[in-house]
């Protein structure tokens, strides 16, 4: 499964999203309305399946699911 899938089932599961209505641009906070405990929830979630450690330094640059998905193929070294 490709990294960018794995991330948008996470997201669209933790969020109760239908991704395939979500613009990947769209801000979790302003535009999809998220509290940032959720968000951090999720990214707790994130961490667990992709094996690793998002600081909260990072957290506050993760903003879209496209910056998450980057972050993510950037951390866990694959964009498979």
């Amino acid at each position: 499964m490709l990294t960018r899938d794995k991330v948008l089932q996470i997201i669209g599961k933790e969020l109760k999203l239908d991704i395939a209505k979500v613009n990947p641009e769209a801000n979790f906070i302003k535009d999809l309305g998220i509290s940032s405990m959720t968000l951090w929830e999720m990214v707790l979630v994130l961490e667990d399946a992709f094996h690793i450690e998002i600081p909260d330094d990072d957290l506050k640059k993760i903003r879209t699911i496209k910056a998450a998905v980057e972050y993510i193929e950037g951390k866990a070294g694959k964009g498979d």
